[in-house]
């Protein structure tokens, strides 16, 4: 089998998302206990640049130190943003509350079919 060998930038790109994956499933845990968990999350990006810098030993060259955490913030905002809300669904067990048993959800959940 032969070894992938990954780029500076596919490291750089891998660890800032597996940071949002971390930092959204802490943020989603911790808002089903406290009212403000998610915030946990956000704090947590702040640490951006000290988790890359410990995976990654040497940044892509258009990257300098200082530089961290604005270029992570779009691609760990849309991995925090989707595991939090995903993590926090599967802990509270929600479950829909149906307004209408004329709505297509209603139909699809209880008939298994659209035609009423």
């Amino acid at each position: 089998m032969k070894k992938v060998k990954l780029t500076p930038e596919n490291k750089f790109s891998l660890s800032v998302y597996l940071w949002g994956l971390i930092c959204g499933l802490v943020s989603g845990i911790a808002a089903t206990r406290v009212q403000y968990g998610w915030v946990t999350g956000l704090v947590l990006f702040l640490l951006t640049d000290k988790v890359v810098m410990a995976m990654i030993k040497t940044l892509p060259p258009e990257i300098e130190e200082g530089q961290i955490l604005k270029k992570a913030f779009w691609g760990w905002l849309l991995f925090w943003l989707y595991f939090t809300m995903l993590s926090y669904t599967v802990m509270v067990n929600f479950q829909p509350e149906f307004y209408s048993n004329q709505s297509l959800l209603y139909r699809l959940t209880h008939n298994g079919t659209v035609v009423g």
